[in-house]
């Protein structure tokens, strides 16, 4: 990456100019959202430290996140399907878990082990989600086994945790980190926290004897396959090293309707990350002391991560048998002749002249 001048962080420049061209972007949303209608919800599998559960995974659609009105991710498309007016009742809420809770029913033989809960922000922040539905949510979900939700490290207190916790669920607090580098996550990603608050939000989980599951952003705009790669990995590192951090996920970036990533997409200035490089990355994670994982969103498309359109479902089957086993062996299972193409990308491509292939 290019070493940036003192005067690129003046008013007017870095994060203010990101968050300035966020909300243009922002403003071309003309969609409305019914606010008592989840934004998803699916059944799945996921590794834990108490192993392999069945998951119901939530997404709210709330107020949207506070961040995102100010500008937000440059890669974050989920601000743009929530429901206008900056907030949603706790009734309505509610309805949007009942509604979730009748997805589980009829898709699946048994409640699921371990609940996911989503929003487009934070849920822990009480802006989003108020703390009679966050308390009303521990309620209904206290026989079930694990509990992770999401939020920005701000939010996380030990009275928050609690509502969970002392209903004796095991509880996982997931944050977005994006990644351990604090240049990248400021002027990539375009996220103001720095990692020394995601080792203080870490300390205050560990406290009430809840973990942490960090959730990283394979190959954000503005940085080459190489760069995304070897950031990737000394990010896992370093979060296997943050005591209480017992799972990373890596999310490859997928391109997001209603975001700068999108804009630089359409002008040949981004290509998602190769399913190559994101098996790399586990492969080369795979001894560190944390469960990594990764979920390639839309894999295949143009818009998601892909190779070259032959061997996409393979390197995803062997992907998600990685998530599952944690044994990198498992891709010597896979090749296809674009190795060689993904190879001279990692080698060639550079930051002011990418991406070399689509």
């Amino acid at each position: 990456m290019s070493k940036p001048s003192p005067e690129v962080y003046e008013e007017g420049k870095g994060m203010d100019a990101h968050n300035q061209a966020m909300r243009e972007i922002r403003s071309r949303k003309d969609e409305t959202y019914d606010p008592t209608e989840p934004t998803r919800v699916w059944l799945d599998e996921d590794n834990t430290p108490d192993g392999v559960y069945d998951s119901l995974t939530i997404i709210l659609n709330t107020g949207g996140c506070r961040w995102a009105r100010a500008g937000g991710c440059t890669m974050c498309g989920y601000v743009a399907e929530s429901v206008d007016g900056g907030t949603v009742a706790h009734e309505d809420l509610m309805t949007q878990v009942e509604k979730c809770l009748d997805h589980e029913d009829e898709n699946a033989d048994e409640p699921a082990g371990q609940i996911k809960i989503y929003t487009s922000g934070s849920f822990l922040d009480e802006r989003e989600v108020p703390a009679e539905t966050r308390q009303a949510i521990a309620e209904t979900f206290a026989d079930r086994d694990r509990m992770v939700v999401e939020s920005l490290p701000d939010f996380v207190d030990r009275e928050k945790i609690t509502d969970f916790t002392e209903h004796g669920i095991e509880t996982d607090i997931a944050i977005g980190l994006e990644t351990a580098t604090d240049r990248v996550r400021h002027d990539c990603v375009n996220k103001y926290f720095d990692f020394s608050e995601f080792e203080r939000a870490a300390e205050a989980a560990r406290d009430c004897g809840a973990g942490i599951k960090a959730y990283l952003l394979m190959k954000p705009a503005f940085l080459s396959e190489s760069e995304a790669t070897e950031d990737m990995v000394r990010s896992v590192k370093r979060c296997a090293a943050v005591e209480g951090c017992h799972t990373v996920s890596m999310n490859p970036c997928n391109v997001q309707r209603h975001t700068m990533v999108e804009d630089l997409y359409f002008d040949d200035g981004y290509r998602p990350p190769w399913l190559w490089s994101v098996a790399e990355v586990l492969q080369r994670t795979a001894d560190e002391d944390v469960i990594v994982v990764s979920d390639p969103v839309g894999h295949g498309s143009d818009r998601g991560p892909h190779n070259c359109g032959e061997c996409d479902d393979r390197v995803q089957r062997a992907i998600k048998d990685f998530n599952l086993r944690q044994d990198p062996s498992v891709f010597e299972q896979v090749s296809c002749e674009c190795e060689l193409t993904w190879q001279t990308v990692r080698d060639r491509e550079q930051s002011y002249s990418m991406p070399l292939t689509r």
